[in-house]
């Protein structure tokens, strides 16, 4: 096998996420801050002829044709007319189900790759459009930049962010999005805010109450994480995070953490590691 094309696929912060309203679709229509964090998975891609398209370390309890990997690669060769396939190694370190964007980062890191792989040369506004079909969190990712987002999601503008590190913790549970969305006490009609209003620190999010009734043991890990300052659930939930000066009063705060919690520290950055690849 010759030497495989190398990506990571960063996780992600939502600094704050309201929701302000529902299209008639169903969609949710929000307001956020995605930051991405150094917390990455690798992806390895190998060209093949046949046209194929294979994953080859499935994610367990994922079938292969759900996973949004595939799913990704198949729509970008469909879309582009693309007779030749690809084999996706994927190295994960996300966690899966913790509102980090894992999936979609994998997604957009697929869409970025094959895009090169194939000497396509689309321009990132096209994968960004291509991403949308996959899921609204794909778009930032193929954007490349810390983003206000509106819409859906999809709305990005580059915003600069001070220099932070973050201590994230994961509890042990899986929070499905749509469950969260779908539930009846969340709130859905925040009044939109501009850019500028925002804090750069852990803001509101409009789905840590439902995330947090429905999964107590989330409501546990951010009131242990509260005791040194704000700290909030990041997307859907369920990881928490806190946002510290330095890498050291980070990994101190983590240090102490209760004995069975879990979680990491990352540094912020405001560009995606592929975003000086050529299109």
């Amino acid at each position: 096998m010759t030497a495989p094309l190398i990506a990571p696929a960063p996780a992600k912060l939502n600094l704050f996420l309201h929701v302000t309203g529902r299209r008639s679709d169903g969609y949710h229509l929000l307001e956020t801050v995605f930051r991405f964090v150094d917390c990455a998975d690798t992806l390895r891609f190998w060209p093949r002829a046949d046209g194929r398209i294979h994953l080859l370390d499935p994610l367990q309890g994922v079938p292969s044709d759900q996973d949004l990997c595939v799913r990704a690669a198949r729509l970008l060769q469909s879309e582009a007319g693309v007779t030749g396939g690809v084999d996706i190694g994927l190295d994960k370190r996300i966690p899966l189900g913790g509102g980090l964007g894992g999936g979609s980062s994998d997604a957009a890191t697929v869409l970025l790759a094959l895009n090169r792989l194939w000497r396509l040369g689309w321009p990132r506004e096209r994968l960004q459009a291509l991403g949308l079909r996959l899921g609204a969190d794909v778009p930032v990712f193929v954007f490349g930049r810390s983003a206000f987002a509106s819409g859906i999601g999809e709305q990005l503008h580059s915003v600069a962010l001070p220099p932070a590190w973050y201590l994230v913790l994961v509890p042990p549970v899986q929070v499905p999005t749509a469950s969260v969305f779908a539930d009846p006490e969340l709130t859905r009609n925040s009044d939109p805010i501009k850019i500028q209003d925002f804090s750069a620190g852990p803001g509101r999010n409009d789905l840590e109450r439902v995330v947090c009734r429905q999964h107590p043991e989330v409501a546990r890990h951010l009131l242990w994480l509260r005791q040194f300052g704000p700290a909030g659930v990041t997307g859907s939930g369920g990881c928490v995070f806190s946002a510290f000066a330095s890498e050291r009063e980070a990994r101190d705060r983590f240090a102490s953490r209760p004995v069975g919690v879990h979680g990491f520290v990352a540094r912020g950055i405001d560009r995606h590691p592929l975003l000086d690849w050529p299109e």
